[in-house]
């Protein structure tokens, strides 16, 4: 039994690590549904709107690594295996996501951050610790963040340059998808979170977008 238990651990461990790669490795994430920006004319963007429109969804494709991180982070310490399995399926939407970014940031000559491993780790750490805490607690985390996720998302909205439309179907969708998942998560049994941690979770983000844009 022992041997089998030690099996298990090392199978999840690689599966985690083979997602962490997935996550942060420039054209290893593939999406199941098709990219909203499909269906948009690529407008001519001057360089300043270029670059301004590149930093904003490398900041948003950054978001996605983070959740990617944070849902796995939650998975692997959840308790109930219903809550688990919701923190996997969440994680598997959220690819979408992440692939669109990259897609868009490709077409806008342009790259994700070189900081995503590190906000990956330090995400995943912070999912996992949401996890010990307890599955309503883990669970009031996710929609937390969902809810800022969709503040800066719909602040990126009214950033961007007028004739970016691509990216714009982008973001339009992330935000009904996070709206949903957030709603999910208090459906489920999400308590909320104390306003320190919403707090410290608000300067986190705030961080991330600052040095993201750029780098």
């Amino acid at each position: 039994m022992s041997n089998n238990s030690h099996l298990d651990f090392l199978d999840r461990c690689l599966v985690q690590f083979d997602q962490a790669l997935r996550s942060c490795v420039p054209g290893s994430s593939n999406a199941r549904r098709p990219s909203p920006a499909a269906a948009k004319m690529e407008l001519e963007l001057d360089e300043t709107e270029r670059q301004h429109a590149a930093g904003l969804m490398r900041i948003n494709h950054t978001g996605e690594v983070c959740a990617q991180a944070l849902y796995q982070g939650q998975a692997a310490t959840a308790k109930l295996n219903d809550v688990r399995q919701s923190m996997e399926e969440a994680a598997a939407e959220e690819v979408d996501h992440l692939a669109w970014c990259e897609e868009r940031l490709q077409q806008l000559d342009s790259r994700p951050s070189v900081l995503n491993p590190l906000w990956y780790t330090l995400s995943y750490g912070v999912g996992a610790a949401a996890g010990l805490a307890g599955d309503k607690w883990s669970l009031g985390f996710v929609a937390e963040t969902e809810d800022q996720v969709c503040e800066h998302l719909e602040e990126h909205l009214d950033q961007l340059p007028e004739n970016d439309s691509k990216s714009r179907a982008i973001l339009e969708q992330m935000i009904a998808d996070e709206k949903h998942h957030g709603e999910s998560a208090r459906e489920a049994g999400g308590a909320a979170l104390p306003t320190p941690i919403k707090q410290a979770m608000t300067v986190m983000s705030e961080v991330m977008k600052k040095t993201t844009y750029h780098i």
